[in-house]
C-alpha cells in the first residue's frame, strides 16, 4: 500500500502556509517508509494517488508540491493524472518539483522542454529540487530556468549541518542565483530553532522541515492505518 503523506511548507516573513508537499510511502512491517527510488513506484499507483490526493486537498491550501522524476516527467499516464489534478486544484497550483535519480540519464533537457511547457500552459509551476547536489549544479540546469518558478534546496543532502560556514555558503550561492533569475527560493531541511534563526539571518523566507511540521498521512480511506 502506498499513500501521500503532507509537510507544511511555510512563508516565515509572514508566518503563512503557503502549500504542502506530498511525499510518498509505502506501507511495511516496520511502519511508513519512503521508497529508495521514486522509479520504483508503479506509474498507476502515482497517478490513481495523485488525483485522489488533490481531491482532498482542494481549497485548503495555495499550491501542492508533487516530486517526480525526469523517467516519471515523460510518463503519458502521469501527465493525465497531473493534468487532471491542476484541473482539480483551480484556482490552487499544482508545483512539480523534478528531482534526479539514477536512471535518468538519458533524458535530456531538451527532451524535457515540450513537456514543461505544457505543464506550464496548463496553469501548473516547476520546482527544481535538490539544486546544488549531484548534477544540479548551475551549468547543468541553466537552460531549464525559463521554465522554472522555484529552486529548493534540501539541507538533508548534505552531511555537514546548516551551521557550518560552507553548507552556509552553498546555501547564499543558490538564494542569489534566485533572486537574479527571479525565482522563489525555497530552503527545506529545518530541523531546530537554530537553523530556524539562521535562515532569518540569511534572510531566506520560504521554508519546510521538521521544526515546523513532520510528514504527515493525508487519509484516503477512514480505515488507512496510522
Amino acid at each position: 500500500m502506498y499513500r501521500y503523506f503532507i509537510q507544511p511548507q511555510l512563508n516565515k516573513v509572514n508566518n503563512s502556509l503557503i502549500g504542502y508537499e506530498l511525499l510518498i510511502r509505502r506501507r511495511t512491517a516496520d511502519g511508513w517508509r519512503p521508497p529508495k527510488y521514486f522509479s520504483d513506484i508503479p506509474t498507476t499507483v502515482i497517478a490513481d494517488m495523485l488525483t485522489k490526493a488533490t481531491k482532498k486537498l482542494v481549497l485548503k491550501i495555495g499550491s501542492v508540491s508533487v516530486n517526480l522524476n525526469r523517467t516519471q516527467m515523460m510518463n503519458k499516464e502521469i501527465n493525465l493524472a497531473l493534468i487532471r489534478s491542476q484541473d482539480a486544484l483551480r484556482p490552487l497550483k499544482l508545483n512539480i518539483e523534478l528531482t534526479e535519480e539514477p536512471g535518468d540519464e538519458a533524458i535530456t533537457n531538451a527532451d524535457l522542454e515540450p513537456m514543461l511547457q505544457n505543464f506550464l500552459q496548463r496553469g501548473m509551476e516547476i520546482c527544481l529540487d535538490d539544486v546544488g547536489t549531484g548534477d544540479n549544479q548551475y551549468a547543468e540546469i541553466k537552460a531549464l530556468l525559463p521554465y522554472v518558478s522555484e529552486l529548493k534546496f534540501a539541507l538533508q543532502n548534505f552531511k555537514e549541518p546548516f551551521q557550518d560556514p560552507k553548507i552556509q555558503a552553498r546555501v547564499v550561492k543558490w538564494r542569489d542565483i534566485a533572486h537574479k533569475e527571479n525565482l522563489r527560493f525555497i530552503l527545506e531541511g529545518i530541523e531546530d530553532a537554530a537553523d530556524d534563526q539562521l535562515a532569518d539571518d540569511l534572510e531566506i523566507d520560504l521554508r519546510q522541515g521538521y521544526y515546523y511540521g513532520k510528514p504527515h498521512l493525508l487519509k484516503l480511506n477512514a480505515d488507512d492505518p496510522d
